[in-house]
């Protein structure tokens, strides 16, 4: 896999993504027929080609000097306080989705304290579903009719993202963005701490719409290097291109303990050419050192060119969660695993209409050789698309599979390794209530006598679903990211 340094703001993904569908394409060469992808399907109980050396580690062109410092500082933290990580994870879920965070504060400034009860645009909440953020030290403010020569306070927002990252540079620090339309293209580089986030927040949930600048010079929506990051609820439209480099990711982070959530990315990289120079609308990478991401309650949709196997939805390539996302129409995998994944919680997805549904499996080393292992697939739906789940190059043994609804995924549903086993498979059409491959918007909720009604577990399932409503044992735990 070769590096790319030319891309302007320094962006490795194109080599990243390289491999992306590694078992089904031939060592990242040229186009994948479909009987090879039919011949290589039939031996997914096999091991992958070779793998294809990574870039050394800081080869690349232009990591910021604050990325390329910290990251050793926060892999290395990682071994230390992963345990603590999963418990703010869990707290971060428990408190989501409850009351209005923003109702309770109103008349309180901005500067040291929480956020105000309104935007500069006049927006006055939250909307439901979105997430709970506690009280920051540091707040600034983004509306389309703000100026970015403002102080980027309530009174006076700063008018686009770009003006507000240069500002949100400390720890403990929220910025809020009012619905409206800014371009994309962004670099954040400031990193929290565990006990001080960064929060990106848009004030109502996908009203803060990212779309690509008139002359784009970057292939990405938003890159994140920072650490303990939080992007919450925009909206990212790749559909309406400008000039300049054509987007092919949506939200990027290469930190640890980053948060992606609530967010709809969708429409990207729908035009590129189909080449081994890929694309995913969100990617948690480690090439950077970065642990600990999570992606929660997202929705991912008509992301690549049809039936292209380099492009991805969800793209994760070391540990943390992939929990409540709704994933649909992507050119090849809805959910990927790759490169140095491992730890990672695969629970409560809804994945259909794709290429793949949900790939394990580690290649193209960056740091470690040991490959996808004690990763937990549990809860999701896999349905409707030609391949259901599976594990590609190298696995371990720790891995589970269990209580997931699999079924018509027209090559195969289930494609395990070393001996393993899915357990309490749910082999039914889920009846969704309104499906379909080609709707606009089609509603993957369940229908009232759906068989993932009640099949789910316990077991790391996120304490409400993708729309905010509580998942527990006296309800019982649903498959997919929709609890009836």
């Amino acid at each position: 896999m070769k590096q790319v340094t030319a891309f302007a703001s320094h962006f490795r993904l194109n080599a990243l993504l390289c491999c992306s569908a590694a078992v089904l394409l031939s060592a990242c060469g040229g186009t994948v027929t479909e009987s090879q992808q039919s011949a290589t399907a039939a031996q997914v109980s096999s091991d992958s080609g070779a793998v294809v050396p990574a870039p050394a580690p800081g080869d690349s062109a232009g990591l910021p000097d604050t990325a390329a410092g910290t990251a050793s500082t926060a892999a290395t933290a990682a071994t230390a306080t992963g345990a603590a990580a999963d418990v703010r994870t869990q707290a971060f879920e428990l408190n989501g989705y409850d009351s209005n965070p923003l109702e309770s504060r109103a008349g309180q400034e901005e500067e040291g304290t929480s956020a105000p009860a309104s935007t500069a645009d006049g927006a006055t909440r939250l909307l439901a579903a979105s997430v709970a953020t506690p009280a920051t030290t540091y707040n600034y403010y983004v509306s389309p009719t703000g100026s970015d020569t403002a102080a980027g306070t309530k009174a006076a927002p700063f008018k686009t993202l770009a003006r507000a990252a240069k500002a949100a540079t400390r720890a403990s620090t929220t910025v809020w963005v009012a619905p409206g339309t800014y371009a994309g293209g962004i670099k954040t580089t400031a990193n929290g701490t565990a006990s001080g986030r960064i929060y990106w927040v848009s004030t109502t949930k996908w009203g803060a719409k990212i779309v690509p600048p008139a002359q784009s010079a970057n292939n990405s929506a938003w890159d994140n290097r920072g650490h303990y990051v939080s992007i919450i609820g925009f909206d990212v439209d790749g559909s309406k291109l400008g000039s300049g480099t054509k987007w092919v990711h949506g939200i990027y982070t290469g930190g640890s303990y980053n948060v992606i959530q609530g967010n709809r990315v969708h429409h990207l990289a729908t035009t590129i050419p189909c080449n081994s120079a890929g694309g995913s609308a969100i990617g948690v990478d480690s090439y950077y050192k970065g642990v600990m991401g999570d992606v929660i309650g997202n929705v991912v949709h008509d992301i690549g060119p049809a039936g292209c196997t380099y492009v991805q939805g969800i793209y994760h390539s070391t540990s943390g969660s992939i929990k409540n996302n709704l994933v649909y129409r992507v050119g090849s995998a809805a959910i990927h695993l790759w490169h140095d994944a491992t730890n990672i919680k695969i629970i409560n997805n809804t994945v259909t209409s794709s290429v793949f549904g949900i790939i394990v499996g580690g290649g193209d080393f960056h740091f470690t050789s040991a490959g996808a292992n004690n990763v937990f697939v549990y809860n999701n739906i896999v349905y409707d698309n030609k391949y259901g789940i599976s594990e590609q190059g190298k696995t371990g043994t720790a891995n589970r599979y269990a209580n997931n609804l699999v079924f018509q995924n027209s090559t195969y549903n289930i494609s395990l390794r070393n001996g393993l086993k899915a357990t309490n498979t749910v082999s039914s059409n889920p009846l969704f209530a309104g499906y379909s491959r080609t709707a606009a918007l089609p509603d993957y909720r369940l229908g009232n006598s759906s068989p993932a009604i009640g099949r789910g577990i316990a077991t790391y399932a996120p304490a409400t679903d993708i729309d905010g409503r509580p998942r527990n044992t006296s309800t019982g735990y649903d498959l997919g990211a929709y609890q009836h």
